[in-house]
């Protein structure tokens, strides 16, 4: 009992929920506690809103990174406080100042999360100073400085638990990257299975939509551990959770690999059980990641029952056994030759799962000497840095600008409603608005329903609290404890979080003796608010996925590209997973997961909106097809320089030169629309020749580098035809501008 005990207390505090709540609860606990001996009524409100504020505009840092976010924030949170106190009593000056601020924060979103974070605080704190000023440069004077010692108070407790406890973040999202990486093994095992009349392309499009999944797990990590990488030599632990990163990267990179179309394995070998071995030591390896992801989280060796190494050997011998079928074969060359290509993509793909076991059995131990540890940052390195980011969104197409305008006039219309209804509470509208707002459509709609749910939900408790709770000190205990639930669930359960959040408002205001209509005021707030973030989501410059996939898509292809020049080289030079090589790899995975996800948003959109979506989703099977066939190729990389002969030197630079051609043609396909889609015919030529030469009794068999170029060169022309279906013009209401 105690021994379960304390693995559950482990696994609670490396969650990041529980550690977010944690830091709620103790920050809103000195807040109560200290306004208790003070005898603060009106006072205790506008400290609870800084708080909360502040913590919305915290990110997984290092102490250092997180008290230079927290000084950062204060300054803007300053700056909100001075531009409410200065026109509060001038209200269409200080919607004014509202909507540039929206429009200005929304443009930070380009910057990284961390500035997104604190521009989202930022303008949630001017919305709180406003509601707490009652229309008075006097209150205003009164109320922004407790805003901002709020603020100050969580900024110092973040600071001072980040420098305390800096491991738990990282081990809770190298954690998640081992769970996702093991649900992504036994997905791919699925498609390993030798049974007729598979669905393997509702089967394919599942792989491609988690890998989405996957490539989030792994920038989580390695944003988490770049935030604490010093210049002086890293501490032990956080070196272990790099090599475990690097470890899933490499894994990762095996995973997606394909060294054959799985029906021409599933028909050669049909009557044998290799490829149920395979399937069987995939999905060990993917039980082996989940182990994995538990001994991170609780600190413990994980536990090998030795299953794995066993059902290796019987692959081995499988595999054996189907040499000694071919040999015998040898005498009928044209049996034999049928046989060759699937026996050595078998072998390839045996070879792969071995050594993707012995990355996954190195994991947990210590970084490989000499090996390149190096993280690309993504973050500005300068102001001039962060200005040309933004002053990149400056145009239309731009996710950004389109939410940063949407979002200023909603809050414009929502502040007129205010107006013209005279609700005293009217800010609750504009909070509403700024909290279920998201760039894309879909988000925007999932987000307002949760909010209206959890409101309700939390009005009802927050009601009952009061009912059957009337003591002072118990209704500060559910406040504190409806703060912790707020922010350890508002990124995972956000129903439960809204309402959680809104027991706790309903609890504050009844401390101060203000709660009298409070309920049903914050209900119809909410539902207005609700519906003009519907209503601007359709009408004010939708972001609709269809008119992103073109440059989506030609990302995919050019990243791939990128991907195949450095895998070329590491195949010239030998293997080595240095710093620009790994960044060619996450490149390609990014544009694959950014294609997954525009997909999957573009789905929740209006029928009327949507386009060719069958065309989307073909390409985006098709592309991950692709990348996995490119995946095997760096899998394949070997410790030294191997020999690249004619035949995949020519297939490669007419797929480099494709891709690239594709890529330009899909990146100009706006201003070419109604224009014919021109065909790029090198690639099937160059493989025609190459597959005609391969049939040549006489000619060597084909390198393994060439087989496998030659899988991609038979998708290309499939992904080229699904670009030239997209573009065609399509039957149904256009989409909107």
């Amino acid at each position: 009992m105690d021994e379960s005990w304390r693995l559950n207390w482990q696994r609670a505090r490396n969650h990041e929920g529980f550690t977010r709540g944690a830091r709620a609860f103790l920050a809103l606990a000195c807040v109560l506690a200290f306004g208790w001996q003070a005898g603060w009524q009106t006072e205790l409100m506008p400290v609870l809103l800084g708080v909360i504020a502040s913590a919305l505009s915290e990110t997984d840092d290092s102490w250092r990174g997180r008290l230079r976010a927290q000084l950062l924030a204060l300054g803007c949170f300053g700056m909100a406080g001075l531009a409410v106190w200065a026109t509060v009593e001038s209200p269409w000056v200080l919607m004014a100042v509202m909507a540039v601020a929206a429009f200005a924060f929304s443009l930070l979103g380009a910057l990284g999360e961390r500035y997104r974070a604190i521009a989202f605080g930022s303008l949630i704190l001017c919305i709180y100073a406003a509601l707490a000023a009652h229309a008075s440069q006097a209150q205003a004077a009164q109320t922004t400085p407790l805003l901002l010692a709020g603020a100050a108070w969580y900024g110092l407790v973040s600071v001072a638990w980040a420098w305390a406890m800096p491991q738990p973040p990282v081990r809770f999202r190298l954690a998640r990257l081992y769970a996702v990486l093991g649900e992504y093994l036994r997905l791919k095992a699925l498609l390993l299975e030798p049974v007729r009349d598979v669905d393997l392309e509702r089967r394919r499009m599942a792989l491609a939509l988690h890998n989405g999944r996957v490539v989030d797990a792994l920038n989580a990590a390695k944003e988490s551990l770049m935030s604490r990488m010093g210049r002086s030599t890293p501490p032990a632990w956080l070196q272990a959770g790099m090599q475990q990163y690097l470890a899933a990267q490499d894994v990762h990179e095996r995973a997606s690999s394909s060294h054959e179309h799985y029906d021409l394995l599933a028909t050669a070998f049909f009557h044998s059980d290799a490829l149920y071995r395979c399937q069987r030591v995939l999905t060990l390896l993917g039980e082996q990641a989940l182990r994995l992801s538990l001994a991170i989280q609780q600190q413990t060796p994980p536990q090998h029952a030795g299953m794995t190494s066993r059902a290796i050997e019987d692959l081995q011998a499988a595999m054996a056994h189907q040499d000694g079928i071919a040999a015998e074969l040898g005498g009928t060359q044209s049996a034999a030759a049928s046989m060759a290509r699937p026996l050595r993509s078998l072998h390839a793909l045996g070879d792969n799962l071995a050594a993707m076991a012995g990355v996954l059995a190195g994991a947990l131990g210590g970084p490989a000497g000499g090996a390149d540890t190096a993280l690309f940052d993504r973050e500005p390195r300068s102001l001039g840095d962060a200005w040309r980011r933004v002053r990149a969104q400056l145009h239309s197409q731009s996710p950004w600008l389109r939410h940063g305008v949407r979002l200023a006039l909603s809050l414009l219309a929502g502040f007129a409603l205010m107006q013209a209804t005279e609700d005293p509470h009217g800010y609750w509208i504009l909070l509403t608005i700024v909290f279920v707002s998201q760039p894309q459509y879909a988000a925007t709609q999932a987000r307002l329903l949760q909010r209206a749910q959890g409101t309700a939900i939390g009005l009802a408790l927050g009601w009952a609290a009061i009912q059957l709770f009337p003591g002072a000190l118990v209704q500060a205990a559910l406040l504190v404890l409806g703060g912790a639930v707020f922010f350890g669930a508002r990124h995972t359960r956000y129903v439960l979080a809204t309402a959680a959040v809104t027991t706790l408002l309903l609890l504050g205001f009844h401390q101060m003796g203000t709660s009298q209509g409070v309920i049903l005021a914050r209900l119809l707030d909410t539902a207005a608010g609700c519906l003009i973030a519907a209503a601007a989501s359709w009408l004010v410059l939708p972001h609709w996925q269809s008119r992103q996939w073109p440059r989506l898509a030609a990302q995919v292809l050019q990243t791939q590209a990128l991907y195949l020049r450095a895998i070329l080289a590491q195949y010239h030079s030998g293997k080595s997973d240095h710093l620009d090589y790994r960044l060619a790899r996450r490149n390609a995975h990014n544009a694959d997961a950014a294609l997954s996800h525009s997909y999957s948003a573009m789905l929740k959109e209006p029928r009327g909106v949507r386009g060719n979506v069958e065309a989307v989703a073909n390409f985006l099977r098709l592309s991950h097809t692709q990348l996995n066939y490119l995946s095997a190729l760096g899998a394949q990389r070997r410790e030294g320089a191997e020999p690249v002969d004619e035949a995949a030197q020519a297939m490669a630079g007419t797929l480099l030169a494709s891709l690239q051609q594709l890529a330009e043609q899909l990146g100009q396909a706006q201003q070419q629309a109604g224009k014919p889609f021109i065909p790029v015919p090198a690639v099937a030529q160059v493989l025609q020749e190459f597959g005609a030469a391969a049939s040549v009794p006489a000619s060597p068999a084909p390198s393994l580098m060439a087989a496998q170029l030659a899988l991609v060169g038979k998708v290309f022309p499939q992904l080229q035809e699904q670009a030239r279906q997209w573009s065609a013009p399509q039957p149904g209401p256009a989409a909107r501008s």
